[in-house]
């Protein structure tokens, strides 16, 4: 439940400002002053549903590990070690994120300095997915709790994530087509996130003793 509770709020939050013109990575700091200026109250409000997903996230990394470790100590592994690492380090991450939006919101005239922070912070945000997605789709599939298909939209979405991390000075810089790696990986780590929550639900430890 933790795992679809975050991907419902990260969602929601993009559904919020993104409709409204929320500038993309690259873009601009001038457009993120002015959007903040006419937004303000929409970027504060998505920002307050971003300690709800990080509830969540924390959530789903227990409940994850408590599965998988067991299983993995008997092999001689901790690919889930690694992953709830990644988990506990992109959620840190991104409260600087949103600490570098709400303070664009409160210094609309530092956003020259505080917009290319928080797509820098972004943008090399998927190092950490990677890392998670990486060792939860390792440890899933090796002890039986998902299958092949979403061990490769992981290494698939982890791909792209840490591709667009190596590529962060560009994304800074051009945006554009080299926002779109990152923002591809974003989306399919949200699928393979809804999936792994579900995984999780229909385990058998899930479920309460009878």
């Amino acid at each position: 439940m933790g795992a679809i509770g975050f991907a419902t709020m990260i969602v929601l939050g993009n559904l919020i400002t993104v409709p409204a013109g929320h500038p993309s990575p690259g873009a601009d700091p001038a457009e993120a002053s002015r959007f903040v200026a006419d937004h303000r109250g929409l970027v504060q409000w998505s920002s307050a549903l971003t300690p709800i997903a990080w509830f969540g996230i924390a959530l789903f990394a227990a409940g994850a590990f408590v599965v998988l470790w067991p299983l993995e100590r008997r092999r001689g592994e901790a690919w889930s070690v690694v992953g709830v690492a990644g988990l506990l380090l992109q959620t840190a991450v991104f409260v600087g994120v949103i600490g570098a939006r709400l303070a664009v919101v409160q210094q609309p005239g530092e956003a020259s300095a505080l917009w290319p922070l928080q797509d820098a912070l972004l943008t090399l945000n998927g190092t950490f997915l990677a890392v998670a997605l990486i060792g939860l789709s390792i440890a899933g599939f090796r002890c039986g709790l998902i299958r092949r298909w979403h061990q490769l939209l992981g290494f698939t979405a982890a791909t792209l994530t840490f591709a667009s991390a190596v590529l962060t000075p560009l994304v800074i810089d051009r945006g554009g087509v080299f926002g779109l790696i990152g923002l591809t990986g974003w989306l399919l780590w949200v699928v393979w996130l809804l999936a792994y929550g579900t995984a999780l639900i229909k385990h058998p430890l899930s479920r309460p003793a009878e």
